[in-house]
């Protein structure tokens, strides 16, 4: 099983050391490179402005921790477990709930935007996201009888994962580990007989990775992957032709288009499709693309809030990067100008500033009224690309993420 990191192992994590070993770092030089151990154990080599924002994080994430410890005080250990608060959402607010449970709602709300410190965070997102409630309808032994029943099955989907394992963060020490891999493999496999209508698909490998960072056992991992998949996200995102992901990148062409039309004139006009980029972002859920601590702080709002917030950030990264993109003369440099962007997104609160800030009103309903429009049109067009790669003529088809 593998722990969550303990308080010595998040402190020593937040420290960072220079590459020169001796003399002091000369922080007058812009093109100084400070080798840094994120929270959650990743090596990162940054320069001096962003070990400066490293840092400020870093601050950020003791008082946010602070401020929760304050609310424990003052609501009891825990208060956030409780069933009326958790189970809130946008879309359904019983009638009968009281003022002080409304206020909790919405204070529970307003402190997971700020952020969720590291060691509650394993509590809060069973908590908000239902994990905690699909867990209970099930026998507690599920998860160990479920590993053990599949010891040594062989399918396409086991096949897949033990080829994705050794790509999958190989940078990170644990990850990258026989027993990170391990435990990595068990999870993933675990899911692919749990709905194998769905199996396994490229992406799902490193947002489980992540979660096995997070969550304290193996165990709470998998409940996480399974309710995000099942409840969280849109539906069949993960099946086999990646109908669900399909469609969330069309209504996101529909929402750039109404939000930032000028953007997306320029964009279309430079060829530059946002599937080169969403493709990755949906299925990894960001994983791969910003810093971890940032992309932790994306999922707490998405675990509390839903899918619309996968919406909200990529169309804050778009607006973040606007001024550069309008610049940009072919699609190759706006596809580079965004993945740079993210990649060094070290301060979080940027990002989610705008994406609730600056990207105007999003609802789930909006979201769902919008997929209930593009997907007959999706549906059709899966079925004329099923039609020409069933047809004897075709050449053997290639796994695509693109649209179809």
């Amino acid at each position: 099983m593998y722990a969550a990191l303990n308080t010595r192992d998040v402190e020593k994590a937040w420290g960072f050391e220079s590459k020169i070993m001796r003399g002091p770092p000369d922080w007058s030089r812009r093109d100084y490179k400070v080798k840094v151990i994120d929270l959650y154990l990743f090596p990162l080599e940054i320069s001096v402005d962003e070990a400066v924002i490293f840092n400020l994080v870093k601050d950020r994430v003791r008082e946010q921790t602070r401020v929760w410890w304050n609310m424990e005080a003052s609501k009891g250990a825990g208060w956030y477990l409780q069933s009326d608060i958790s189970s809130i959402s946008d879309q359904f607010v019983p009638a009968s709930l009281s003022i002080s449970t409304l206020t909790s709602t919405l204070q529970l709300k307003k402190l997971i935007r700020k952020g969720i410190p590291p060691t509650l965070r394993p509590k809060v997102w069973q908590a908000v996201s239902g994990a905690s409630r699909k867990r209970s309808n099930v026998p507690e032994s599920y998860y160990e009888d479920l590993c053990q029943a599949v010891i040594g099955a062989q399918t396409a989907s086991t096949r897949q994962i033990d080829h994705d394992l050794a790509r999958t963060f190989p940078s990170h020490p644990w990850v990258d580990s026989p027993e990170g891999q391990a435990t990595l493999r068990r999870v993933l496999v675990a899911y692919s007989f749990r709905d194998s209508s769905v199996g396994y698909c490229q992406g799902m490998n490193y947002v489980a990775a992540l979660l096995l960072l997070v969550m304290k056992t193996e165990e709470d991992a998998f409940w996480m992957l399974a309710v995000l998949l099942e409840n969280v996200l849109f539906s069949e995102s993960f099946a086999e032709d990646l109908r669900g992901c399909h469609l969330a990148q069309r209504v996101f062409k529909d929402l750039l288009k109404k939000k930032f039309p000028r953007l997306a004139q320029h964009l279309d006009q430079i060829g530059f499709d946002s599937t080169l980029v969403t493709t990755e972002w949906f299925l990894c859920l960001f994983a791969k693309s910003f810093p971890s601590e940032t992309t932790m702080r994306v999922w707490d709002v998405l675990f509390n809030e839903g899918v619309k917030v996968l919406f909200r950030v990529a169309l804050a990264t778009f607006k973040l990067n606007e001024e550069a993109l309008l610049a940009a003369k072919h699609a190759g440099q706006a596809i580079k100008i965004l993945q740079d962007s993210m990649s060094h997104l070290y301060d979080p609160d940027v990002l989610l500033k705008i994406a609730f800030d600056k990207v105007g009103q999003l609802s789930v309903n909006t979201i769902n009224k919008q997929s209930k429009k593009e997907q007959p049109q999706l549906m059709a067009d899966l079925q004329r690309r099923l039609q020409r790669l069933s047809s004897p003529d075709s050449p053997t088809p290639c796994p695509s993420t693109g649209s179809p």
